[in-house]
């Protein structure tokens, strides 16, 4: 018997005792790991499919032909079906991506959508983001040490996502599961998904937040700022003169506010208007408009004309230097953890099943 032929042999009895739960795939890749390592010839690599809807993986085995080219090993433990056809009519075989190792199926995707959309992302991004979300907690679940969710920990979960979604009472949660087409106990396990995925994410940006204040403590600088934008320019010498032309625009005092104002004195009984935004507030300094970062405090900055149009003129009233609280530690870490996913994504391996 050809080396070969030996190990076709030794791969399928392998196939065959491999875990056939999600939670043994880790197990499952060791184990090949360990049979490839003795047969070093086929440059083995495991496939792993994951069931849709149900706990249940399949496997193939991947082996170099001596001749050239790749054989595919399969070795259904079973009735004999390989995955690949069985799985060929199943409704919600079609996956729409896969990042890295994890693969999500259209029904999974359009869950994702309705549930967890961000303003400032994507659809693609966002899916991709929950993708690497998911890998990761995976990944560091079993060695961080950290304690199984608690009861407490998913129904905490539970309200704020019926409270960010204006889902107040009983009859209207079971609506918006009808809707979304989702059992009692796949809402259960959705939630714990989600639950398991913010605390990784909490914990994550505790570790990462100290650091990243130490070496960027001039962006979380607290800053009292006011600035004017609008499609026509506003002009100041002072701080004073700006406030003052800010109450000519009906500013009121304290909040950010959009007022619909005339440009000026000699159109206020014409047609003609346009919307300028007043806004007074205290941000971090990397959270102001670009124009006004580590500008001293007293300095009128503007009219600078904007990327998307329009000009900003605006003054920083107030600056204190970053401190080591509770507050900007938590967006340190906010901001930590935004870089990092970002690195993430950058070096996923990201492949769309169009």
């Amino acid at each position: 018997m050809t080396d070969f032929a030996m190990a076709l042999q030794s791969g399928a009895s392998l196939l065959r005792t491999l875990p056939r739960r999600n939670a043994g795939v880790a197990d499952a890749r060791r184990a090949v790991g360990e049979w490839a390592a003795r047969h070093p010839g086929v440059r083995a690599q495991l496939v792993v499919d994951r069931r849709p809807g149900t706990p249940v993986v399949d496997y193939d085995l991947l082996l170099d032909h001596p001749d050239g080219g790749t054989v595919a090993l399969t070795a259904p433990p079973e009735d004999g079906v390989p995955w690949l056809i069985d799985h060929s009519t199943h409704w919600a075989a079609g996956h729409l991506v896969s990042v890295n190792e994890v693969d999500v199926t259209v029904p999974q995707a359009l869950t994702m959508l309705r549930s967890l959309s961000r303003r400032d992302a994507s659809p693609y991004q966002e899916i991709i983001d929950q993708c690497l979300l998911v890998e990761a907690a995976g990944d560091t679940g079993d060695a961080s040490g950290s304690a199984p969710l608690t009861a407490a920990d998913l129904q905490a979960t539970a309200d704020e996502f019926r409270r960010g979604r204006g889902l107040h009472d009983r009859a209207s949660t079971l609506a918006w599961m009808t809707e979304a087409g989702m059992s009692g106990e796949q809402f259960e396990a959705y939630i714990t998904e989600i639950a398991r995925r913010r605390r990784f994410r909490r914990d994550r940006e505790a570790e990462l937040a100290p650091g990243h204040l130490a070496a960027n403590s001039g962006d979380f600088a607290r800053v009292g700022a006011v600035w004017v934008t609008g499609e026509e320019k506003v002009t100041a010498d002072t701080t004073t003169d700006l406030l003052t032309v800010l109450a000519s625009l009906g500013e009121t005092s304290g909040t950010s506010l959009t007022e619909t104002v005339s440009p000026s004195p000699e159109k206020a009984s014409g047609t003609s208007f346009t919307e300028t935004s007043v806004t007074f507030a205290t941000r971090w300094e990397a959270e102001l408009p670009e124009a006004l970062r580590g500008v001293e405090p007293g300095r009128v900055v503007g009219p600078v004309e904007l990327p998307d149009g329009g000009f900003l003129t605006g003054a920083v009233l107030s600056r204190s230097p970053a401190g080591d609280d509770a507050e900007t530690l938590a967006a340190a870490g906010r901001a930590a953890f935004t870089g990092w996913l970002a690195e993430r994504r950058a070096a996923a391996t990201i492949e769309w099943h169009w």
